[in-house]
């Protein structure tokens, strides 16, 4: 017996120094991590409520998994990006711009509309928070406000009516109590909408550039030649002889702000 005990003490002897680390380092990270709250909830001053940081941790990854769809959904980036499509196919000219410029040139011009609403939200709820004047609630409940403000600009009544009949309410008394579970997709109805109509206006230049040189063409017998090859350079001359970018531009950022 005290042979195999000594043969086992040989066979163990070179790990003993690497479990002796571990045991170490396993005992650090218990004493670490018990000396860091996870999920814990603590009674501020104000009445309020303070979040640990594995809490605050978790809420901002959850955030920034969300923020795409906030994007899409709460800012002016919908209609704005559509309205560009609509125009690159009321052109013809395929895939320019290509969608990478579209997509770049839309998101920043969504900055542009949405800058009042950010500096109003970094004044009134970000930088109080950073300060550590308000707690997280507080923050949120801030900045939601000039947000709805913006998304209640641009949303027809109608359209809130109608998802207020859909979702079984009565109505609202002021349109603040409107809840973003209901003017969220209101808002995207609308801003689809005031997209397509904008995207209407647009073509119709287009649209009868293509009806009078299909007409030429086929007064002329050329039945077999395609009126969109012939029409697409008089649509480039025309859209860059009337500045078309820049009207564009103007247009689509001026229709958030009447």
């Amino acid at each position: 017996m005290k042979r195999w005990l000594l043969l086992a003490l040989l066979l163990l002897a070179p790990s003993l120094p690497e479990l002796a680390m571990a045991d170490t380092a396993a005992g650090a990270a218990d004493s670490l991590l018990k000396g860091i709250p996870a999920l814990e909830v603590h009674a501020a001053p104000g009445g309020g409520q303070t979040y640990t940081l594995t809490l605050q941790v978790l809420a901002l990854m959850t955030a920034l998994t969300l923020l795409p769809a906030l994007l899409l959904m709460m800012t002016s980036f919908t209609r704005i990006v559509i309205v560009l499509g609509i125009l690159r196919q009321a052109l013809g000219a395929g895939q320019t711009p290509p969608n990478q410029v579209i997509l770049g040139l839309a998101l920043f011009l969504s900055f542009f509309v949405m800058t009042p609403v950010l500096e109003q939200i970094n004044t009134e709820a970000l930088i109080p928070y950073r300060n550590g004047q308000i707690e997280t609630t507080v923050a949120l409940e801030r900045a939601s406000g000039p947000l709805k403000q913006f998304m209640l600009g641009q949303t027809r009544e109608s359209d809130i009516a109608t998802f207020v009949r859909i979702s079984g309410g009565t109505g609202f008394e002021k349109a603040d109590d409107v809840p973003f579970s209901i003017l969220v997709p209101a808002f995207v109805t609308s801003e689809l909408k005031t997209a397509f109509l904008i995207g209407f206006l647009l073509f119709i230049p287009f649209v009868i550039i293509d009806l009078v040189v299909a007409s030429v063409l086929m007064s002329m017998g050329m039945m077999m030649l395609s009126p969109v090859l012939i029409s697409l350079p008089f649509k480039l001359m025309l859209f860059v002889l009337v500045d078309g970018w820049s009207l564009v531009m103007g247009t689509i950022a001026g229709s958030f702000y009447r």
